[in-house]
């Protein structure tokens, strides 16, 4: 009894909560079944048929099937068939109705949610195809707690991305409009995974003119085009099949450190992260030494290097003495929540 009444109070709230169309298809529904119900109960005390037989005629009245009748009908039977289908009938095309002004209705609410979450993303990552390695980039990017923003044009990686709720722009990412939708001028950068060397190389030439500052990183599938993703203007160039066989080469030859690196740039038992954070000017490490800023003991971190804001110059393992500037990027080694820390206290502006 208990469980019955559970169900219905969840029921009950369900009903008071849910929108509109919802609790029109419900009450529909709960009057489709009163209807079956009824005209089950009718026929049997109209015409003395059995309950089987009363249930049939009802639902081959209801749907409209067009078979004859169980048994012949009594005037009494005849009227009481014709208020059956009339109040079925009517109750099937209301149900139909709002189901599909509800579905219409949330494809709308989505629709408008993606524009706006869109046209509000700023420093976001832009990842043309949703293949394989587009796929694993967009997780990685989401597990790093990045904002992404997905170009893909193949009705089936569509459905997949509408399913994970991801925010995406349907559409060639070759064409000017669609890199405008996705925000390519707002974006920190573009991450083209598209399959064809040609299109990546194409999506190069176009964002660098659409956003001269976006940070470009694409794909190839042959070494030879590195060169050309690169005179189109790419930042960096990956051919992931030659970075696999690197890696498969690492683990035989140094297995202890392929492990630690695993372990510090995913998410191994050490919980550890290794981040890269741009010193701000105005930020309180600007124009400190490490050892003027206590850095180690204060931020409990390691810096594994510094990136010259100007130069590019990068200096490994730097000693006590390395002054840090603004616009300098540190690469940190540390527990989350000492990163968190150095972004918050040390490399922002108060």
């Amino acid at each position: 009894m208990a469980l019955l009444n559970g169900f219905f109070d969840r029921l009950l709230h369900w009903f008071v909560h849910a929108e509109a169309e919802r609790r029109e298809i419900l009450l529909g529904s709960l009057l489709l079944l009163f209807i079956m119900l009824g005209g089950t109960i009718g026929y049997r005390i109209i015409e003395g048929w059995t309950w089987i037989e009363a249930f049939y005629m009802t639902f081959i009245t209801l749907t409209t099937i067009g078979f004859s009748e169980v048994r012949p009908l009594s005037e009494a039977g005849r009227l009481f068939t014709v208020f059956v289908a009339l109040a079925g009938i009517g109750t099937v095309a209301f149900i139909a109705t709002r189901m599909v002004q509800f579905i219409l209705s949330n494809t709308a609410l989505r629709d408008r949610y993606l524009r706006r979450k869109l046209r509000a993303m700023q420093d976001h990552f832009i990842v043309c195809g949703y293949g394989r390695v587009g796929r694993r980039i967009v997780e990685d990017l989401i597990q790093a707690g990045r904002p992404v923003v997905v170009i893909e044009r193949a009705e089936e990686e569509l459905e997949e991305l509408r399913a994970a709720h991801l925010v995406f722009v349907a559409g060639d990412a070759e064409e000017e409009e669609t890199l405008r939708r996705a925000g390519i001028d707002r974006a920190r950068a573009l991450i083209l995974a598209l399959a064809d060397d040609s299109a990546n190389v194409f999506v190069t030439l176009l964002a660098r003119e659409l956003n001269p500052n976006v940070f470009i990183l694409a794909r190839t599938n042959d070494h030879k085009n590195m060169r050309k993703l690169l005179r189109a203007g790419a930042n960096k160039v990956i051919a992931p099949s030659e970075v696999g066989a690197d890696r498969m080469a690492q683990v035989v030859l140094r297995p202890h450190v392929d492990a630690f690196m695993e372990r510090v740039l995913g998410t191994g038992a050490l919980g550890l992260q290794m981040e890269e954070i741009r010193v701000e000017p105005g930020a309180p490490l600007a124009g400190k030494t490490l050892a003027e800023s206590n850095f180690r003991r204060h931020y409990n971190a390691i810096v594994v290097a510094i990136v010259n804001g100007q130069t590019g110059e990068i200096r490994y393992n730097p000693g006590a003495d390395a002054r840090l500037q603004a616009g300098d990027i540190l690469i940190v080694l540390g527990i989350p929540e000492a990163i968190e820390k150095l972004q918050r206290e040390g490399c922002r502006a108060p």
